[in-house]
């Protein structure tokens, strides 16, 4: 794991917690209950299974559902959808992960973007490590 992203904070919207405006952060953020707005975030964003957002615009470097999200959603890292997810509004995204079982309505776009890693110089198991996605880590 980078430096960097240790040093992030993990900050938790709570089942209890209804938010209404404009959501902006750097660090990392997992809803865990209902959102209605707009989200800006250089960061990372989890939004948790029974959790809701309704939003016109949904963006952060990194973004894993397992709930409902109404609205567009750019993640220009990776998106990753999760079995049982609702999700309608058009993604932008350069990698996406999308289960079985998912409610999807929208338009995919797919980002053009390089790898930080020289897949040349990197030993197979440095790739597939670089490849991990949040739903693989078994935390």
């Amino acid at each position: 794991m980078s430096e960097e992203k240790q040093k992030k904070n993990l900050t938790v919207l709570g089942q209890e917690t209804e938010f209404e405006g404009i959501l902006e952060f750097t660090d990392n953020l997992v809803i865990t209950g209902k959102f209605q707005g707009e989200i800006k975030a250089s960061g990372d964003l989890e939004i948790e299974k029974g959790s809701v957002c309704n939003v016109r615009k949904m963006t952060a470097n990194s973004i894993v559902i397992s709930g409902t999200v109404t609205g567009d959603i750019d993640a220009p890292e990776r998106l990753e959808i999760c079995s049982g997810s609702v999700v309608h509004g058009d993604v932008k995204t350069s990698r996406i992960r999308i289960a079985e079982d998912v409610d999807f309505e929208g338009e995919i776009s797919m980002l053009e973007r390089e790898s930080d890693y020289n897949l040349f110089k990197l030993a197979s198991k440095e790739y597939k490590e670089s490849l991990v996605l949040k739903s693989d880590d078994p935390r």
